[in-house]
């Protein structure tokens, strides 16, 4: 079977190499880019957390210059997922973010810490009840960065509110929610009542066990459902012990991502590619739909085609054969 190739809206690293650094350089980026051409995934968005703003906009620009200058960038980074630090800093919705850093929206932050940036923000994540978030999102709408939410305590109205200034897809749902919470009157049900949001979904048995996925993509419909890694330094690699966002976060034998000691999820180590047999594997999705989750829908979702000449073989088991983007063509990148 001959796809388009995959595109991962949430990338904070992959293959030893943290995004989410001002030390990053074109030769770790395309290290990294190589490693997941391997799963399929010819288009990006690296993706950065939160972070003081003087930090973030270094980060940034590290990152905007590893993009322009590596062999990879140009071609299969389509623009930037900036994950913060406009979030709910209340213990539980700040996932492994630093609550510290979060603040209330702010477009003028935005244009500060994007000034002199090449590769463009092209998804921003926030939590729609911060104070100016409404506003937020109809600025980012008229400059074409389409937002999301995520690590938010949002209720039904605010959702609907957020929908309507333009907010069109929810961050990892499911995930970055507080223990307990109230039955019905809660931020994932919110979300997944309010019909014009997609939802974006970490398919790694991990995040959300199976058969809560499969309720989730029930409700939600697998037309407005995406797969996404939210990968970091650990993903395609071994077990042990990598930096993020200037944390050592933990890659367990289980597959799971966490800071030592913590129960909190820190990212994840999953292969896109991975998701994409998980759901078929699970009788969740066909294959057809499954890899469509992972490639047109997330490009629907940016109003932008995939890179040039992107393009997938699969075999029998849904495993990569021949990859392409551009000029670059990797055969058998199975390991």
């Amino acid at each position: 079977m001959r796809t388009t190739g995959l595109l991962d809206l949430q990338v904070n690293g992959y293959a030893g190499v943290d995004f989410n650094t001002a030390s990053l350089t074109p030769d770790a980026l395309d290290h990294a880019l190589h490693a997941m051409l391997r799963a399929g995934v010819t288009n990006c968005l690296p993706t950065l957390i939160t972070a003081p703003e003087a930090e973030l906009a270094a980060r940034l620009h590290a990152l905007d210059r590893a993009v322009r200058t590596s062999r990879l960038g140009p071609i299969m980074v389509l623009g930037i997922h900036l994950e913060g630090p406009f979030l709910n800093p209340a213990p539980g919705y700040a996932g492994c973010h630093p609550a510290a850093a979060m603040v209330p929206a702010d477009s003028a932050l935005l244009e500060r810490v994007m000034a002199g940036l090449g590769t463009p923000i092209r998804l921003l994540t926030l939590a729609p009840e911060r104070p100016g978030a409404l506003a937020l999102i109809s600025w980012a709408g008229r400059r074409g960065i389409v937002t999301a939410m995520g690590h938010t305590a949002a209720d039904h109205d605010t959702v609907r509110l957020a929908a309507g200034a333009g907010l069109s897809l929810s961050t990892h749902l499911g995930n970055a929610l507080p223990q307990p919470q109230p039955k019905f009157l809660n931020p994932l049900i919110a979300q997944l009542a309010e019909h014009r949001l997609r939802a974006s979904f970490i398919a790694d048995g991990i995040h959300i066990p199976p058969h809560a996925l499969d309720v989730l993509l029930r409700a939600k419909g697998l037309e407005r459902s995406i797969l996404v890694t939210d990968a970091t330094a650990a993903a395609d690699t071994k077990p042990g012990l990598y930096d993020f966002a200037g944390m050592r976060i933990e890659h367990a034998a289980d597959g799971s991502v966490r800071e030592p000691g913590s129960v909190v999820l820190a990212g994840s180590a999953l292969r896109l590619d991975q998701a994409v047999r998980n759901l078929v594997a699970w009788g969740f999705a066909s294959a057809e739909q499954a890899i469509a989750m992972a490639s047109a829908q997330p490009a629907a979702l940016l109003g932008a085609p995939l890179g040039p000449r992107s393009a997938v073989t699969w075999d029998e088991a849904l495993t990569p054969r021949t990859v392409t983007v551009g000029d670059v063509t990797i055969n058998n990148p199975a390991r």
